[in-house]
């Protein structure tokens, strides 16, 4: 069995990769992010999202798919889940910050591949154009991308051109709304303050007035 590489063998291998991706993507690539010991995130244009599956796994080995998945930016107008219910609420900003290697979109799209012979990974992503909410499927090139862009279409609304059946996973085919949006109303939520931070139960000990060191 081969030794695990150093953190230094495997940033060496992202610079390479992240070389590689600027020779044949050129200008496509519109940003990138290096994480010494962590990860390399580069960011695509939208037209040339398929373009990157093809280069990451036809010519630089990135034969393994591991994840494909949405993401919305925007704020959520709810709060979080850990704000206490009964406290004013924090103000928090409005602006919308897509993260590593940056973005122009509210919505995006990330997917994560690795080269399992050299053992590195590499995390890219594209952003979702709000006029049209779609980008191109990646299903022609890794095959195991189907269910996760179902889940993205389903949950997020983003379209992917391509895609040979694109329906709901989790949801009733009459479901209005897309859940993982920020702006969609977690009505359980509202009704209940979700961790239940004021729902706080008792212990049994105190149930029945006995507390006590046993």
């Amino acid at each position: 069995m081969s030794p695990l590489p150093s953190s230094a063998e495997v940033d060496d291998r992202r610079a390479e990769l992240l070389a590689r991706l600027h020779d044949e993507l050129g200008e496509a690539v519109e940003g990138t992010h290096e994480l010494a010991g962590k990860d390399l995130w580069v960011r695509v244009r939208t037209d040339a999202w398929r373009e990157a599956a093809e280069v990451a796994e036809g010519r630089l080995g990135m034969t393994y798919f591991c994840y494909l998945a949405g993401l919305d930016w925007m704020p959520s107008p709810f709060g979080k889940g850990e704000d206490d219910p009964t406290q004013p609420p924090p103000e928090r900003s409005t602006e919308i910050v897509q993260g590593y290697a940056g973005g122009s979109t509210r919505f995006q799209v990330l997917a994560r591949v690795h080269d399992v012979q050299r053992m590195v990974g590499l995390t890219l992503k594209t952003d979702v154009p709000d006029d049209t909410m779609a980008v191109p499927s990646w299903v022609p090139v890794y095959a195991g991308a189907n269910w996760h862009e179902r889940e993205a279409w389903e949950m997020f609304g983003i379209s992917f051109v391509g895609h040979p059946d694109l329906r709901n996973l989790y949801l009733p085919t009459d479901f209005e709304g897309h859940p993982l949006r920020k702006d969609f109303p977690l009505l359980a939520r509202i009704v209940k303050p979700w961790p239940g931070i004021v729902d706080v139960e008792p212990m049994p000990a105190d149930l029945d007035g006995e507390g006590g060191d046993e």
